[in-house]
């Protein structure tokens, strides 16, 4: 397995099907409908020039991917992205999200952010477990917050400090390609 930073024209159809199933079948995903891969060339781009938007690969195959979002907008959480990580189904299990975010989350470390914020549809008890290896903890639960496939569903959030309670310098720094750690 092989992870690098994700390729716009290379990846965005390949991410795009690995999500698909979370949208169509299941809850993990808020979304209604299925992102296409032109929105994920976009997504892609956009996230790429301020945070680390990685894949994983076996044999020139996607077969995962990790990135970091904006947290909330407002100039005090720019120090804190939201991550996410989606695997392909065959290869869940094999510890690609734990090696994903390994490299993900060192690379914000460098970039100076100082929280990490993953927000989960419970119950999903391979996503919490797989957070909490990570060094992830449970920080609250938002209780029916989203109605999919005709329930109201909980999101769990958890969290992990990246850094010390020092104060930050002005912002997090420019995103990091794998080769320049």
């Amino acid at each position: 397995m092989r992870i690098r930073n994700a390729d716009p024209g290379k990846d965005a159809a390949a991410c795009a099907a690995i999500y698909e199933p979370f949208v169509t079948e299941s809850a993990t995903s808020f979304d209604e409908e299925p992102p296409t891969a032109a929105y994920f060339t976009h997504k892609i781009e956009e996230l790429s020039a301020v945070y680390p938007f990685l894949v994983a690969t076996e044999d020139d195959e996607v077969i995962g991917y990790a990135y970091a979002s904006e947290y909330r907008a407002r100039a005090a959480y720019r120090w804190s992205a939201e991550v996410s990580v989606y695997i392909h189904a065959d290869h869940r299990g094999k510890g690609v999200g734990r090696e994903l975010y390994r490299v993900l989350l060192e690379l914000m470390r460098k970039q100076g952010f100082r929280a990490a914020i993953a927000g989960i549809t419970v119950p999903n008890q391979a996503s919490i477990a797989l957070h909490e290896r990570c060094g992830f903890e449970l920080v609250g639960v938002f209780k029916r917050i989203g109605f999919k496939l005709g329930e109201w569903r909980d999101v769990a959030f958890l969290e992990l400090q990246l850094a010390g309670a020092e104060p930050p310098g002005d912002a997090p720094g420019p995103p990091l390609l794998l080769d320049e750690q």
